[in-house]
Protein backbone atom coordinates (compact mmCIF):
# COMPACT_ATOMS: atom_id res chain seq x y z
CA UNK A 1 0.00 0.00 0.00
CA UNK A 2 1.32 3.30 -0.59
CA UNK A 3 1.95 6.04 1.81
CA UNK A 4 -0.95 8.21 0.56
CA UNK A 5 -2.99 5.45 -0.08
CA UNK A 6 -6.51 5.33 1.49
CA UNK A 7 -8.03 1.99 3.37
CA UNK A 8 -10.74 1.23 1.26
CA UNK A 9 -13.61 2.04 3.80
CA UNK A 10 -13.82 3.15 7.62
CA UNK A 11 -15.20 -0.13 8.86
CA UNK A 12 -12.38 -2.47 7.33
CA UNK A 13 -10.42 -4.61 9.47
CA UNK A 14 -7.13 -3.75 10.60
CA UNK A 15 -5.42 -7.64 10.26
CA UNK A 16 -6.62 -10.32 9.05
CA UNK A 17 -6.25 -13.24 10.87
CA UNK A 18 -3.15 -14.42 8.69
CA UNK A 19 -1.01 -11.41 10.67
CA UNK A 20 -1.21 -13.91 13.62
CA UNK A 21 -0.54 -17.35 11.77
CA UNK A 22 2.51 -15.61 10.27
CA UNK A 23 3.98 -14.53 13.62
CA UNK A 24 3.43 -18.01 15.45
CA UNK A 25 4.50 -19.69 11.55
CA UNK A 26 7.71 -17.16 11.88
CA UNK A 27 8.29 -18.48 15.45
CA UNK A 28 8.93 -21.93 14.55
CA UNK A 29 10.61 -21.09 11.45
CA UNK A 30 13.04 -18.12 12.34
CA UNK A 31 15.03 -18.63 9.69
CA UNK A 32 16.19 -16.42 6.44
CA UNK A 33 15.40 -19.27 3.88
CA UNK A 34 11.79 -19.40 5.46
CA UNK A 35 11.48 -15.54 5.80
CA UNK A 36 12.63 -15.49 1.60
CA UNK A 37 9.65 -17.30 0.82
CA UNK A 38 7.09 -15.80 2.89
CA UNK A 39 8.34 -12.52 2.22
CA UNK A 40 5.07 -10.61 0.11
CA UNK A 41 3.27 -12.88 2.38
CA UNK A 42 4.77 -10.25 5.48
CA UNK A 43 4.23 -7.16 2.94
CA UNK A 44 0.28 -8.13 2.42
CA UNK A 45 -0.63 -9.11 5.87
CA UNK A 46 1.95 -7.12 8.64
CA UNK A 47 3.28 -4.23 6.49
CA UNK A 48 -0.11 -3.40 4.77
CA UNK A 49 -2.07 -3.28 7.59
CA UNK A 50 0.12 -1.11 9.88
CA UNK A 51 0.51 1.37 7.10
CA UNK A 52 -3.34 1.46 6.70
CA UNK A 53 -3.75 1.87 10.32
CA UNK A 54 -1.03 4.75 10.74
CA UNK A 55 -3.57 6.35 7.71
CA UNK A 56 -6.54 5.75 9.97
CA UNK A 57 -5.07 6.93 13.23
CA UNK A 58 -2.98 9.84 12.09
CA UNK A 59 -6.11 12.59 12.27
CA UNK A 60 -6.86 11.51 15.58
CA UNK A 61 -3.25 11.65 16.66
CA UNK A 62 -2.42 15.03 14.98
CA UNK A 63 -5.62 16.32 16.50
CA UNK A 64 -4.21 15.08 20.17
CA UNK A 65 -0.93 16.69 19.42
CA UNK A 66 0.31 18.40 16.29
CA UNK A 67 4.07 17.97 16.92
CA UNK A 68 3.65 13.82 17.20
CA UNK A 69 5.30 11.98 14.05
CA UNK A 70 3.10 10.32 11.43
CA UNK A 71 5.61 10.70 8.64
CA UNK A 72 5.53 7.29 8.34
CA UNK A 73 9.24 6.31 8.16
CA UNK A 74 10.72 3.10 8.89
CA UNK A 75 12.27 3.59 12.43
CA UNK A 76 10.12 6.43 13.32
CA UNK A 77 6.75 4.84 12.69
CA UNK A 78 7.52 1.92 12.15
CA UNK A 79 9.82 -0.99 13.51
CA UNK A 80 12.10 -3.52 12.11
CA UNK A 81 11.26 -7.29 11.72
CA UNK A 82 15.20 -7.80 11.09
CA UNK A 83 17.32 -8.27 14.08
CA UNK A 84 20.79 -7.00 14.80
CA UNK A 85 22.17 -9.75 15.96
CA UNK A 86 25.66 -8.85 16.49
CA UNK A 87 25.53 -8.69 20.33
CA UNK A 88 22.12 -11.01 20.97
CA UNK A 89 22.62 -14.45 22.65
CA UNK A 90 19.16 -15.82 20.35
CA UNK A 91 20.80 -15.40 17.22
CA UNK A 92 17.31 -15.56 15.37
CA UNK A 93 17.42 -12.81 12.64
CA UNK A 94 13.42 -11.48 12.70
CA UNK A 95 11.57 -9.80 15.46
CA UNK A 96 7.82 -12.21 16.02
CA UNK A 97 6.21 -8.74 16.45
CA UNK A 98 6.08 -5.33 15.06
CA UNK A 99 4.93 -1.83 16.68
CA UNK A 100 3.71 1.11 15.04
CA UNK A 101 5.04 4.45 16.60
CA UNK A 102 4.09 7.57 17.04
CA UNK A 103 7.26 9.43 18.84
CA UNK A 104 7.70 13.37 19.01
CA UNK A 105 9.03 14.71 15.60
CA UNK A 106 11.34 17.28 17.98
CA UNK A 107 12.93 14.79 19.87
CA UNK A 108 16.25 12.73 18.84
CA UNK A 109 15.48 9.39 17.68
CA UNK A 110 17.58 8.17 20.76
CA UNK A 111 15.05 10.11 23.06
CA UNK A 112 12.56 7.51 22.61
CA UNK A 113 9.25 8.71 24.18
CA UNK A 114 6.02 7.83 22.30
CA UNK A 115 2.65 6.60 22.00
CA UNK A 116 2.22 3.24 20.71
CA UNK A 117 0.86 -0.13 19.00
CA UNK A 118 2.17 -3.51 18.79
CA UNK A 119 1.08 -6.88 17.47
CA UNK A 120 2.49 -10.49 17.67
CA UNK A 121 1.55 -13.88 17.64
CA UNK A 122 -0.53 -13.90 21.22
CA UNK A 123 -1.63 -10.23 21.72
CA UNK A 124 -1.83 -6.83 20.83
CA UNK A 125 -1.08 -3.90 22.84
CA UNK A 126 -1.21 -0.06 22.80
CA UNK A 127 -0.49 2.87 24.65
CA UNK A 128 2.33 5.00 26.17
CA UNK A 129 6.15 4.08 26.60
CA UNK A 130 9.25 6.20 27.27
CA UNK A 131 12.93 5.06 27.75
CA UNK A 132 16.11 6.21 29.48
CA UNK A 133 19.16 7.15 26.82
CA UNK A 134 21.20 8.93 28.52
CA UNK A 135 21.52 11.87 31.10
CA UNK A 136 20.34 14.39 28.98
CA UNK A 137 16.91 12.62 28.18
CA UNK A 138 13.83 13.74 28.30
CA UNK A 139 12.92 10.98 31.13
CA UNK A 140 15.90 12.34 33.29
CA UNK A 141 15.84 16.31 32.67
CA UNK A 142 11.74 16.79 32.66
CA UNK A 143 10.02 13.39 33.92
CA UNK A 144 12.79 12.46 37.09
CA UNK A 145 12.37 16.34 39.03
CA UNK A 146 8.52 16.49 38.22
CA UNK A 147 7.76 13.32 39.56
CA UNK A 148 9.33 14.44 42.99
CA UNK A 149 6.98 16.75 43.21
CA UNK A 150 4.02 15.37 41.19
CA UNK A 151 3.41 12.29 43.71
CA UNK A 152 0.23 12.41 43.89
CA UNK A 153 -0.99 13.26 40.59
CA UNK A 154 1.13 9.91 39.61
CA UNK A 155 -1.63 8.65 42.10
CA UNK A 156 -4.75 9.98 40.50
CA UNK A 157 -3.53 8.50 36.79
CA UNK A 158 -2.77 5.15 38.95
CA UNK A 159 -6.89 4.97 40.07
CA UNK A 160 -7.94 6.39 36.70
CA UNK A 161 -6.19 4.01 34.64
CA UNK A 162 -5.11 0.98 36.75
CA UNK A 163 -8.32 -1.05 36.58
CA UNK A 164 -7.60 -1.47 32.61
CA UNK A 165 -4.51 -0.88 31.98
CA UNK A 166 -0.96 -2.57 33.16
CA UNK A 167 2.09 -0.67 34.17
CA UNK A 168 5.48 -1.52 34.44
CA UNK A 169 8.86 0.00 34.58
CA UNK A 170 12.39 -0.95 34.54
CA UNK A 171 15.15 0.16 36.67
CA UNK A 172 19.12 -0.80 35.93
CA UNK A 173 20.83 -3.24 38.61
CA UNK A 174 23.82 -4.44 38.48
CA UNK A 175 24.65 -3.33 34.83
CA UNK A 176 21.48 -4.97 34.18
CA UNK A 177 17.73 -4.03 33.09
CA UNK A 178 15.14 -5.20 35.87
CA UNK A 179 11.23 -5.32 34.92
CA UNK A 180 8.94 -3.78 38.07
CA UNK A 181 5.51 -4.41 38.08
CA UNK A 182 3.26 -1.73 39.30
CA UNK A 183 3.67 2.41 38.97
CA UNK A 184 6.30 4.41 39.85
CA UNK A 185 4.74 6.72 42.21
CA UNK A 186 7.82 7.05 45.00
CA UNK A 187 10.25 9.56 44.10
CA UNK A 188 13.06 6.94 44.90
CA UNK A 189 12.01 4.82 41.96
CA UNK A 190 11.80 7.54 39.85
CA UNK A 191 15.81 8.06 40.96
CA UNK A 192 16.75 5.09 39.29
CA UNK A 193 13.92 4.33 36.48
CA UNK A 194 15.16 3.82 33.35
CA UNK A 195 11.73 3.02 31.27
CA UNK A 196 7.98 3.07 31.75
CA UNK A 197 4.74 1.50 29.90
CA UNK A 198 1.35 2.21 29.98
CA UNK A 199 -0.34 -0.36 27.76
CA UNK A 200 -3.62 -2.13 27.06
CA UNK A 201 -3.32 -5.28 26.10
CA UNK A 202 -6.27 -6.91 23.98
CA UNK A 203 -6.78 -10.49 22.18
CA UNK A 204 -5.76 -10.89 18.54
CA UNK A 205 -9.23 -11.02 17.75
CA UNK A 206 -9.75 -7.65 18.99
CA UNK A 207 -7.73 -6.59 15.74
CA UNK A 208 -9.55 -8.32 13.57
CA UNK A 209 -12.75 -6.76 14.32
CA UNK A 210 -14.53 -2.87 12.90
CA UNK A 211 -13.34 -0.62 15.44
CA UNK A 212 -10.15 -1.10 15.99
CA UNK A 213 -8.37 2.03 15.49
CA UNK A 214 -11.08 3.77 17.59
CA UNK A 215 -10.13 1.46 20.16
CA UNK A 216 -6.22 2.91 19.62
CA UNK A 217 -7.76 6.37 19.29
CA UNK A 218 -9.38 6.05 23.07
CA UNK A 219 -6.20 4.22 24.42
CA UNK A 220 -3.97 7.13 23.05
CA UNK A 221 -6.26 9.70 24.66
CA UNK A 222 -6.04 7.96 27.95
CA UNK A 223 -2.56 7.77 28.36
CA UNK A 224 -1.58 10.98 26.26
CA UNK A 225 -1.65 12.68 29.73
CA UNK A 226 1.52 10.43 30.21
CA UNK A 227 3.15 11.04 27.65
CA UNK A 228 3.14 14.89 28.22
CA UNK A 229 4.22 14.28 32.07
CA UNK A 230 7.44 12.39 30.27
CA UNK A 231 8.18 14.58 27.65
CA UNK A 232 6.47 18.03 27.79
CA UNK A 233 8.90 21.03 28.95
CA UNK A 234 5.20 22.78 29.54
CA UNK A 235 2.86 20.85 31.68
CA UNK A 236 0.01 21.65 34.04
CA UNK A 237 -1.27 19.09 36.64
Amino acid sequence: MRRNEKPSGTKQAAFPADTFRFFRELGRNNRKPWMDVQRERYRAVVVAPLRALLDRLTPAVIRLDPNLDASGRTNRNFSRINRDIRFAADKTPYRTHMYLKFPDRSAPSSDSCELYFGVSAEVVTAGFRAYHSGRQSRLSQVARPRAAQQGRWLQRQRRRLGGDYESYWYASERGEWTRHDGWPVDPAEWKKLKGWVVRRKLKPAAATRPGIAQEIERVFRDVYPLYRFVSSVKWNA
